[in-house]
């Protein structure tokens, strides 16, 4: 039997790779590209080591891919179909809601079970009491004050102020400044002030006050002493001084202008021009001396009428107090520190003491026409360790009612957290802070002196304890309470420069009670007199006459 070998036909491709013609069979199967960088395997590999080898793993793979031409791709687009009904199932009404209910029903029948439990104590272990204890001294505490506070902040969003003084319809506004612009202002480099004229005397203060703790707790003892509040206009000195100057008024005045952006509640200033003179005064029976309390604070005091905690009654309650403690912590006894000239408010018709206060009138040059001439106040003096004289302003910060507030009670921090009672007052009494602050750095003094002063009883604003005090350097507190010096004399320049565009006349400053923003109205020249005053009851008796 012979055998043949029949080789098969040996096609030549002298211009490329691959097969010169392909059979019929193989047409339609698709052929797999390669590149001549490729690396080509073995042809036939029986132990499949080759892949199987980490060093030969990437070595022998194609940069095309492989496999890629026998994937399945779906000619036609699906994304067109949907489902027939899309919408949402209802559940039936026995269905609805289910989770929350057996969330309340499981909540109250556990309530229903630890009450159950609590009704007989004698079978609480002690931890179940000392448990249960303390949910109720939490409950105490906050349960209450939280749902207050809720409830004052819904009133608090449709509740309006009312402005210090009622807006006549003759009256026309001439200037508008909103509180954005006012904060840009600067006006840096501000040269020191002059002293002029220093006069009154003050009394040496009591440093056994700094040693008064909320254990060693002291009785606020009412002081029945004179505060003379006297206007710019109504100033004898400042009369003598208008040649020196084109622009006067008080220290309180100018900080509540340089400080208007911290304001919320209304208050008004009245400005004169006459000639090139501008006089900055308040009205005459007017609320603008009274100490605000909490108006910076996220939920204010909203009570109404003759009610304790009322606005008007916490204002009357915390400048009693100030008056009281700036002058009870003083050395009645001691020499008192003179300046040249007497208190130049001290009349015959005066039936009482005076209270120590002395008076720095100064004069600060803001530009090459601006002349401003300031009356400052010193409250007393604290006589150093070496024997050195600094004089110093006496301010109390008074607690009230910490239910209401929903602040932590100044027994049990103020010793231990000193900063923290201080940080909570500088949030809620931001406006009256800066006013003091000011006060005290326009005056010069060295040091500014706080009293914290609280209820006996919180429900009884008649008496009161000093639990502490704490003494700052003006310039510190103010870096610490973020008062800006610069953009403060910057609002004072842009008012008397927007006063000084004005014709001669009398004007109102009048901050918006609902608003920030800052209103100029053009005023009669009569108004607020006391002429004014006598025509009006004239004008009533002559009605009740017509009546009778």
């Amino acid at each position: 039997m012979s055998i043949s070998f029949v080789p098969p036909t040996i096609q030549e491709n002298p211009d490329g790779w691959g097969p010169c013609t392909l059979p019929d069979q193989f047409k339609d199967i698709p052929y797999q590209p390669f590149s001549k960088g490729d690396r080509l395997g073995k042809v036939s590999d029986w132990t499949g080591a080759t892949y199987t080898d980490k060093r030969y793993l990437g070595r022998y793979q194609t940069q095309f891919g492989s496999g890629t031409q026998y994937s399945y791709y779906h000619e036609q687009d699906e994304s067109s179909f949907q489902l027939v009904d899309s919408s949402k199932i209802q559940k039936p009404i026995y269905l609805r809601n289910r989770l929350k209910f057996n969330q309340r029903n499981l909540r109250r029948e556990r309530e229903r079970r630890e009450q159950k439990d609590t009704s007989n104590p004698q079978s609480l272990t002690k931890a179940q009491k000392e448990r249960q204890r303390q949910m109720r001294r939490l409950q105490k505490q906050f349960g209450k004050s939280r749902w207050n506070r809720n409830r004052y902040q819904q009133q608090n969003q449709v509740k309006t102020r009312d402005a210090s003084v009622q807006v006549r319809n003759e009256w026309q506004v001439v200037e508008e400044m909103d509180f954005p612009r006012l904060s840009k202002l600067r006006l840096p480099d501000v040269s020191s002030p002059k002293d002029i004229i220093t006069c009154g005397e003050v009394e040496q203060y009591d440093k056994a006050y700094d040693r008064i703790t909320t254990k060693n707790e002291k009785r606020l003892a009412r002081v029945n002493r004179i505060f003379h509040k006297v206007t710019t206009t109504d100033d004898p000195l400042i009369r003598k001084l208008v040649p020196q100057g084109n622009v006067f008024a008080t220290d309180i005045i100018l900080a509540t202008m340089m400080c208007s952006t911290r304001s919320n509640y209304s208050w008004d200033i009245v400005v004169q021009r006459v000639g090139d003179k501008l006089f900055f005064d308040k009205r005459d029976n007017s609320e603008f001396d009274l100490l605000t309390v909490n108006e910076t604070a996220l939920t204010p005091p909203q009570e109404e009428g003759v009610h304790t905690n009322a606005p008007r009654n916490l204002a009357l309650e915390a400048t009693f107090i100030n008056h009281n403690f700036s002058q009870q912590c003083l050395k009645g006894t001691e020499k008192k520190f003179k300046f040249d000239k007497p208190n130049p408010f001290i009349t015959d018709d005066d039936e009482g003491e005076v209270a120590s206060v002395a008076y720095r009138y100064r004069k600060w040059e803001l530009g090459d026409d601006i002349d401003l001439i300031v009356r400052c106040e010193h409250d007393a003096v604290l006589i150093g360790s070496s024997g050195e004289t600094n004089f110093i302003n006496i301010k109390t910060l008074n607690e009230w009612d910490t239910k209401a507030t929903a602040a932590a009670e100044w027994r049990q921090k103020l010793d231990s957290q000193r900063g923290a009672v201080l940080a909570t007052e500088v949030k809620n009494n931001s406006f009256k802070l800066a006013k003091w602050t000011m006060c005290a750095l326009m005056a010069g003094s060295d040091y500014i002196k706080f009293g914290y002063v609280s209820r006996v009883n919180p429900k009884d604003s008649s008496q009161h304890v000093i639990l502490g005090s704490q003494q700052f350097k003006p310039s510190e507190l103010a870096a610490q309470i973020n008062l800006n010096m610069d953009n403060a004399w910057g609002i004072l320049r842009c008012i008397i420069d927007l006063c000084f565009k004005l014709d001669e006349g009398k004007y109102l400053i009048l901050k918006d009670p609902n608003k920030p923003m800052i209103r100029i109205y053009n005023i009669p020249d009569s108004t607020f007199s006391s002429d004014e005053e006598d025509e009006d009851g004239d004008d009533e008796n002559e009605d009740d006459g017509d009546d009778q």
